[in-house]
């Protein structure tokens, strides 16, 4: 039987690309955005199959209406894929309040929200998949990137615990993990106004951000296939990087952790009450 897939962002990059492998597997989607005109050829080549509907994944009556509207008439979601984001460019201390808290919305509390309101019907079939597009800042950080990277780490601490808990309901959850790959995500970017002190810190990052569009070496497509591979396994991963510069970074990054917890490993171990 074909699958149910809700994807947000499903307009460009990576939703498009899963969009696409979905439909080529079979299967319904179930495609979101916040202008659902530029999913019109998707739903023209593949009327019986995709379908298009507006939403802004911040609004949480709208999302809850959305999937109400979803499983009273395809009787349920089988994937839901939180992929809809943008980036955000500025030293910690350039960011504001309000910068911050709208990546949060877009990036943690639009996801926890769909979350919530899928998670029901997945329960009483007991079965289900969770998607959840994070990136390799999800697991290190860079100079400039310290609120994109603090929403995708608030993403993967959330799907972590989440896994654990819908495993034993039958309830699949995937981490998607990017690298640099040929979407639009640099062309959706929003910056902090500049403090001249991090000019050599940050100022890389910004500089990357503005030229590197269109030069990426990852393809969204070979992406999907990924996924929609981790997702059929028998043992679906907890994290998925993709991209060759993203298992590189991650690994890395481990490394680096494991070799500075052991060099500090003595101390950090007697910190216990003295008996």
């Amino acid at each position: 039987m074909s699958r149910v897939w809700l994807v947000t962002g499903a307009n460009s990059g990576f939703g498009r690309a899963i969009t696409e492998a979905a439909v080529a597997a079979g299967d319904v989607v179930v495609a979101t955005a916040r202008r659902v005109t530029t999913l019109d050829d998707l739903v023209a080549a593949y009327p019986d199959q995709v379908e298009a509907l507006p939403l802004d994944v911040t609004d949480a009556l709208g999302v809850e209406a959305t999937v109400r509207d979803l499983t009273d008439r395809h009787g349920r979601i089988d994937v839901l894929v939180n992929n809809a984001g943008r980036s955000h460019v500025g030293a910690a201390e350039e960011t504001t309040d309000a910068e911050l808290r709208s990546l949060f919305d877009l990036h943690v509390f639009g996801p926890a929200t769909l979350i919530r309101a899928v998670l029901p019907h997945m329960r009483a079939r007991r079965s289900g998949s969770i998607v959840q597009f994070s990136s390799m800042g999800g697991q290190m950080s860079f100079a400039g990137f310290s609120a994109y990277s603090a929403t995708k780490f608030a993403l993967e601490g959330m799907s972590e615990a989440l896994a654990a808990e819908v495993r034993p309901l039958g309830i699949k959850v995937l981490i998607v993990e990017p690298g640099a790959f040929r979407t639009s995500l640099f062309a959706n970017i929003s910056v902090s106004e500049e403090i001249a002190d991090y000019a050599d810190t940050v100022g890389p990052t910004r500089q990357m951000t503005r030229t590197g569009d269109g030069t990426q070496p990852g393809d969204p497509a070979k992406a999907a296939a990924a996924i929609l591979t981790a997702l059929d396994a028998d043992e679906t991963p907890l994290r998925l990087p993709l991209g060759a510069d993203a298992v590189d970074a991650v690994l890395g990054h481990l490394d680096s952790v494991r070799a500075e917890i052991t060099t500090w490993e003595k101390i950090a171990r007697n910190t216990a009450l003295d008996q």
